[in-house]
């Protein structure tokens, strides 16, 4: 059976598991204090070009939207997302259990339009009931977006400008983000990130690490009491080395990126194969997920040697099918895949 359901079904990739291997029997301060933890939140901060940023090692994608999303919202107020938005469909009311609502926009191929933001926001204070609304607290988007498209440098300014004229934070959900910067057609850097964005986090797990996410502050007077909001939200580990390990070796000779590049790598050999022999790609992504509308006996036929995801209900003749590359894929996985064609 050859894998292309997610990016997080192999456990870490070898150079994390060995730094792992290597410390496993040292002793060190809990919850994160140890210096291996302080080493790699200094290398992050360098890769981000923000020395002053504050850095906080989570375990999963869930817990970290969860507990910073509950973090940046007062009582009263919602999260803006698309409405394709991974808080909204795949997180299972996570938000609404925190007792924040998801206040949705139109999604574009995943992704929200600044103009649409500021209206919305416009509109909703124009509403002379306003005060008995749900207000609009901050803006949740994630890089690459939940179908592997990338938002330009110009679209992620002028999101930015938007929440900055509204006085919202902009947080960004960067669980593949390294998949959505190793893209070709990217023009953001993870400096330009740290530059735009209020809140991001560096995801891990989807990256080579066996778990784990790295949030990057870098609007100081945001999640002051960090640490006890991570504790409230079960999300302060006991054994916090263990994240600063994975992150100290995905920070370590570019190994961040080249994961990133090589998965995306695979991904466009995956795409230009899939169209060369004429089946439809339901969205242009560039990253390593790849959408594609096939005929239900070929998806059949070929979940019988592979493993992959159906994106959404299953249509009486055709449905939309998810391949994702990592880390672990290899490029005899792909042209097996295609043998099966």
């Amino acid at each position: 059976m050859i894998y292309f359901d997610s990016d997080y079904m192999a456990g870490a990739h070898p150079e994390v598991l060995q730094r792992l291997v290597d410390t496993n029997l040292e002793h060190t301060v809990g919850y994160g204090c140890d210096h291996y933890t302080e080493n790699a939140t200094r290398l992050i901060r360098e890769a981000c070009g923000a020395p002053h940023a504050q850095v906080f090692l989570l375990v999963g994608g869930t817990q970290t939207n969860a507990t910073i999303i509950d973090g940046l919202l007062a009582r009263h107020e919602g999260v803006l997302a698309p409405e394709s938005a991974h808080i909204n469909v795949h997180e299972a009311g996570a938000i609404e259990a925190t007792g924040h609502k998801v206040l949705t926009l139109p999604q574009h191929q995943g992704k929200v339009w600044a103009e649409e933001v500021e209206h919305y926001i416009n509109e909703f204070y124009r509403d002379e009931t306003f005060l008995h609304m749900v207000a609009p607290g901050m803006l949740y988007i994630s890089f690459p977006t939940e179908y592997g498209t990338i938002y330009t440098l110009n679209e992620l300014e002028a999101l930015s400008q938007v929440c900055h004229d509204a006085q919202i934070p902009l947080y960004i959900d960067g669980a593949r983000l390294g998949y959505g910067l190793a893209a070709d057609e990217c023009d953001v850097t993870l400096k330009d990130i740290a530059r735009l964005a209020d809140v991001f986090y560096i995801g891990g797990t989807k990256m080579g690490a066996m778990m784990g996410e790295a949030v990057v502050v870098t609007n100081p007077t945001l999640l002051k009491n960090m640490t006890p909001l991570m504790k409230q939200h079960g999300a302060l580990l006991a054994k916090g080395r263990l994240l600063g390990l994975q992150f100290e070796a995905l920070f370590t000779d570019d190994l961040y990126m080249r994961i990133g590049r090589y998965a995306v790598d695979l991904a466009m050999e995956l795409k230009e194969e899939f169209t060369t022999r004429g089946y439809e790609t339901v969205v242009d992504s560039p990253t390593n997920q790849q959408f594609f509308r096939l005929p239900n006996d070929l998806i059949d036929r070929l979940r019988q040697h592979a493993s992959f995801e159906l994106w959404g209900p299953q249509g009486e003749t055709h449905s939309i099918v998810r391949f994702v590359t990592s880390w672990t894929t290899t490029y005899n996985d792909i042209n097996h895949l295609l043998d099966l064609i």
